[in-house]
């Protein structure tokens, strides 16, 4: 790989030169439409805050990806003669009044598709979407979304049902007489507790110790108490819920009591990034989770996309996320316009080609999109992926998830 991975600088603090380089960003990121015939998408999520991290790094992916399809072209996909997409975003701060707010504004646009990072907001704006007919991709899937299905869809399991995978896993290599003792760790909202109710119940149904959810800030400061009671209690193994800024001090404080060696630590998907590599080094290393996208490495387009605008490997995350959410609202788009005509898109012409998505995968990555009318998760595959010597690889094939309906 040729790209060269941005260092990470003020990992706790967004600066205000960040957020002028993301406001700029969006400003001039995409080409200008021209005289070509305009699809408005939307984009809500928390740009600014403390989960702004994650989600500034994938509006920035969406725009590039936007950018490279309009301006060089991906094999597999196409709008018809003279359409082009425009995506335009609002910053909601991980505060739902913010999200409502920011919908309405998008509705009375006319947006035909939205992008909903914040889960919660996800969740709240689900009985306005169907009533609106604006069908929205969720970036983080949990079950108040996916059941019973509706105007929201998703790419990749629950979390509980991606957790289902790894305790299956954990178990086929467990080898000791007495059941692996598990606990979740996450943050006190619904999507940081999203894992508990129904992970637990797996987890207990194929023999695991499940112990009670400790709660943790999303930056916590000093996670010692909640990491010596479980190590005096045994644990084998904490599941963290949240993402990597939520892991790193979590992990930092493992290190300093010693028991990075006597637990094993792995969680949500987004928790196992560059940023962690980078932040923990060595203290990473076995860190786990079920991926729901491949890691950035394993897809080539990812570093041509990284650097034709920026340069170098800027991320985050891993980036293969947005090679499943962003050609569907493509592929949709078209198929939609296909079927009614442009002057005749709406969110409702959308959705239904959506729902026709089978096995939709134009950048090879083996895991194809497929949308029913009973599962609007969009793939239940899922694959383990582990850090080792440094890096993260892949140590199963794809797998399927459970559907694990409340």
């Amino acid at each position: 790989m040729n790209g060269k991975i941005v260092p990470k600088k003020g990992l706790w603090i967004i600066s205000v030169l960040g957020l002028v380089a993301v406001l700029l960003l969006a400003a001039c990121a995409m080409p200008d439409a021209g005289e070509k015939k305009v699809v408005e998408i939307g984009l809500i999520g928390p740009i600014t805050g403390a989960a702004s991290g994650p989600s500034q790094y994938g509006l920035r992916n969406t725009i590039d990806y936007l950018r490279y399809f309009e301006e060089v072209g991906i094999p597999g996909l196409s709008l018809p003669p003279g359409v082009t997409i425009k995506l335009i975003w609002a910053d909601d701060s991980m505060e739902i009044p913010k999200s409502i707010s920011a919908y309405q504004r998008f509705v009375e646009r006319g947006v035909v598709f939205l992008y909903i990072y914040n889960p919660t907001s996800a969740e709240v704006l689900k009985p306005r979407c169907e009533k609106d007919e604006i069908p929205a991709i969720s970036m983080a899937a949990t079950e108040a979304m996916m059941y019973p299905p509706g105007w929201i869809y998703a790419f990749y399991p629950t979390e509980p049902e991606r957790f289902a995978v790894l305790a299956d896993w954990i178990m086929g290599n467990w080898d000791e007489e007495r059941p692996p003792r598990v606990v979740f760790m996450g943050t006190d909202t619904p999507y940081g507790r999203a894992v508990e109710v129904q992970g637990i119940k797996y987890g207990e149904s194929i023999g695991m110790e499940m112990l009670p959810m400790e709660i943790v800030p999303i930056m916590p400061l000093d996670t010692s108490p909640q990491l010596l009671r479980l190590s005096e209690r045994g644990v084998d193994f904490i599941y963290i819920s949240s993402m990597w800024v939520t892991v790193v001090p979590v992990m930092k404080d493992a290190e300093r009591l010693g028991i990075t060696g006597k637990i094993r630590f792995g969680g949500y998907e987004n928790s196992q990034s560059i940023s962690l590599l980078e932040a923990l080094g060595p203290t990473a290393e076995g860190y786990f989770a079920a991926r729901g996208a491949p890691w950035y490495e394993e897809v080539p387009f990812l570093t041509d996309m990284y650097m034709r605008y920026r340069g170098e490997i800027d991320t985050q995350g891993d980036g293969a996320s947005t090679l499943l959410s962003a050609p569907v609202a493509i592929e949709a788009i078209r198929r939609a316009i296909e079927e009614v005509g442009y002057e005749n898109l709406d969110g409702r012409a959308v959705k239904d080609a959506l729902d026709t998505l089978k096995d939709f995968d134009p950048h090879g990555m083996g895991k194809g999109i497929t949308y029913a009318q009973e599962d609007h998760r969009g793939s239940a595959s899922v694959k383990i992926y582990e850090v080792q010597g440094g890096e993260v690889v892949p140590i199963t094939d794809w797998r399927e998830a459970p559907m694990l309906v409340p």
